[in-house]
């Protein structure tokens, strides 16, 4: 705790009366930091920072990288401005050298404020002053990583979109068919061509190549780990997160990006801690950077292919082999696919499987197709309304009730851009190159319709993808992995003991979230089971010794 007379030797405080000084120093945080250590995150909850001693940095990510905005010395504050203006930090504050910050929080700083006049005058000035420089960092513009030169209506294309979008690498897109682009005709049609930002080109790449050229890891720095967990969605990066937290060596191996069928979400309102809702890219990207920075290793592109529990070893696409001593599957779902003859050749040329903010230009201006009756549908059919000039959901059911959230069905309800149709659904799809109609059967009225339709999202529910594992790993009729109970039931566990709650057929092996056999499909409860696989797997080692 600090004293009245340290605090007194600096110069915000140097005038105040001693009672003032004891409020201070009895509500201040005296945080003590070692050099590499953060007093605050960009995001956090504002709060007035004054050094006491040593020195540290304002650090922000700027177009990707991490820039030193600002030193802060003794007597030096940071936080004025979000102080002031009510908002959160817009930067990180870590140590250089050790260093000692006060920490105070709103409550106490208005307190001061309003008994020490000069005290809320000096720091709305300087809170002034540094406006000035947020303005010139925010009109930087967005410097993008990669171009991507191809015709617009191209899969592949749509494809590569999405994973730089879900993976937080910055590009731009060229549409070759715009005549404001015929410099760029070369590129032949159904081939696309990705322009680094050095200067240098790939020709028709695959998602590695791409995802390689993004800086994004791609294959495992290691042979061998403590935990490897399988899909990176809420589940499997709360997995990591806790593992890399708790000294683990812990990678995570994801089919193509971070979030999972979670975050393709548009909006999650019933997640706890955020009031107003959190769109699934943002919760998957606010994971991720805490999973990395604890130092969980995560590789993207990479399949696996097979899995030896009793020798502990994974086989990952391209020949590439790990060992494990506990494997966490935490691979989910995937979306089911419609099944309409033709539809195939639409997909990514009209027709779409799941629905993500990065989706918006997609439904720009049009009129949109949702085929599904879940809260992901749901979710997409009210995102898609700000943007589209319709959105039609066709229900196969009877109503809604059965399978969306009350709220969301009550905010369809009274949104007059969005119609429902039940009893409904696509019987043929047709089109060209792109999709252009549809035929719905309607089971109310009875008989069929064609109406035109270029945008179509599909989400009829998903299935667990599990085809890959050995038959020691015992799954449900649907292919769901069995655990706890059920897999103690099962013929296939052998052990003296009880499996734990998680842990699945094969010792060591565990399951969490969607991809286990009878849990809740919730992004809260994969959350709180990827934090319970990892307390499990400190039970499981404790045993092996």
């Amino acid at each position: 705790m600090i004293s009245s007379a340290e605090l007194a030797r600096i110069p915000l405080f140097a005038e105040l009366a001693p009672d003032l000084l004891a409020l201070v120093a009895r509500s201040a945080e005296d945080v003590v930091l070692r050099p590499g250590e953060f007093v605050a995150h960009e995001g956090d909850e504002r709060a007035l920072f004054v050094v006491v001693e040593g020195e540290v940095n304002l650090i922000k990510e700027i177009n990707g990288v991490e820039r030193v905005i600002g030193p802060r010395g003794p007597g030096e504050l940071y936080g004025e401005v979000p102080v002031m203006l009510n908002m959160n930090l817009p930067a990180s504050c870590v140590a250089v050298e050790p260093s000692r910050v006060l920490r105070i929080d709103v409550q106490t700083f208005f307190t001061l404020a309003a008994a020490a006049p000069t005290v809320a005058a000096a720091v709305g000035a300087l809170a002034q002053g540094r406006i000035s420089g947020l303005r010139e960092l925010a009109a930087e513009p967005a410097v993008p990583e990669m171009t991507l030169v191809a015709p617009q209506a191209s899969p592949q294309v749509h494809r590569v979109q999405t994973f730089l979008d879900r993976n937080r690498v910055r590009f731009e897109t060229v549409n070759t068919a715009d005549p404001a682009h015929a410099d760029e005709q070369r590129v032949l049609a159904g081939s696309f061509v990705v322009r680094l930002a050095d200067g240098s080109e790939l020709v028709d790449p695959t998602l590695r190549d791409v995802a390689a050229a993004g800086g994004l890891a791609v294959a495992p720095a290691h042979e061998d780990y403590d935990v490897v967990v399988v899909g990176a969605g809420p589940t499997g990066l709360t997995a990591a997160v806790n593992g890399a937290a708790e000294g683990l060596r812990t990678l995570v191996v994801e089919r193509f990006a971070p979030g999972g069928q979670a975050g393709t979400s548009t909006r999650i309102e019933n997640y706890t801690g955020f009031p107003f809702g959190v769109s699934g890219d943002e919760l998957a990207t606010k994971a991720l950077r805490q999973a990395r920075r604890l130092g969980a290793e995560i590789v993207v592109t990479r399949d696996v292919e097979s899995l030896d529990p009793d020798a502990g070893c994974l086989m990952l696409d391209g020949d590439i082999r790990i060992r494990a001593r506990v494997v966490l599957l935490a691979s989910g779902v995937e979306w089911r696919q419609l099944a309409v003859d033709g539809i195939d050749r639409f997909v990514g040329n009209g027709v779409y499987y799941g629905a993500a903010r990065s989706d918006t230009g997609l439904a720009h201006g049009r009129d949109v197709l949702i085929i599904g009756a879940g809260n992901s549908a749901g979710q997409a059919a009210l995102f898609f309304s700000r943007h589209s000039r319709s959105v039609t959901m066709l229900v196969r059911g009877e109503s809604l009730a059965s399978s969306m959230s009350h709220y969301l069905m009550e905010q369809i309800r009274v949104n007059s851009r969005i119609s429902v149709e039940t009893r409904s659904e696509v019987a043929a799809v047709h089109g060209t190159e792109l999709l252009e109609s549809v035929d719905v059967v309607d089971r109310r009225l009875g008989g069929m319709q064609r109406r035109d339709a270029s945008v179509m999202f599909v989400m009829i529910g998903a299935d667990a993808r599990t085809g890959w594992l050995p038959d020691a790993v015992a799954r449900d009729v649907n292919g769901y992995v069995l655990t706890g109970l059920a897999a103690r039931e099962s013929a296939l566990w052998r052990q003296a003991r009880d499996p734990f709650a998680l842990e699945t057929t094969a010792p060591g092996v565990f399951a969490a979230g969607d991809v286990r056999a009878g849990s809740v499909k919730r992004v809260a409860s994969g959350v709180g089971e990827g934090g319970m696989a990892i307390a499990f797997v400190h039970q499981y080692l404790a045993r092996l010794g």
